[in-house]
């Protein structure tokens, strides 16, 4: 995953990969001591969050990282869950993860503390984004939106294929998949 925020890019991926750059050309690479497979990175309310589907090498799923700095120190939050989380975004004062059998969890206070919300699938939900008032989560198949982060509603997606990301812009939600 890849966000820009805080006039900085931060880069997320497999091994604890967590890289910075103010320019998208020179990056550097952070040492935490962590084996995390990241998945997702947003920044919202002046707070980067990272969301990993498991820890290399451990049945430890589902870690969140914070970082209210230029990406350079992170701090380990507690999400709730034990299933591996795939996407995060920003949205109405909230930021919403999502992942494996349908998780979704949502923050109100920065990523600080999470609350897992009942998302009505036990699908793995893979992308999410915020847009003109909606969140708005994909997965296999699957299709579900919200106003607030809390309630979700399953609508038709129209195929049985794996959807895997989603985003707004221009008036549209636009999904991506298998």
């Amino acid at each position: 995953g890849v966000v820009y925020g805080n006039s900085t890019f931060v880069a997320v991926g497999y091994w604890g990969t967590i890289l910075t750059s103010s320019d998208g050309i020179t990056w550097t690479s952070g040492t935490f001591g962590i084996y995390n497979h990241f998945k997702g990175v947003v920044y919202g309310n002046s707070t980067f969050v990272a969301v990993s589907s498991q820890v290399h090498g451990q049945n430890s799923y589902g870690s969140i990282l914070t970082s209210s700095d230029n990406g350079t120190s992170w701090t380990t939050r507690t999400s709730g869950t034990s299933s591996g989380l795939y996407g995060v975004t920003y949205g109405n004062n909230t930021f919403v993860a999502v992942g494996r059998s349908g998780t979704i969890l949502t923050s109100s206070d920065n990523g600080t503390s999470w609350d897992n919300r009942t998302s009505g699938t036990t699908e793995n939900l893979y992308g999410v984004t915020y847009g003109n008032g909606l969140f708005v989560t994909v997965g296999w198949g699957t299709i579900l939106t919200s106003s607030d982060g809390t309630t979700w509603t399953e609508r038709t997606s129209g195929t049985s294929e794996y959807l895997m990301e989603v985003t707004y812009g221009n008036g549209l939600f636009v999904t991506v998949g298998w």
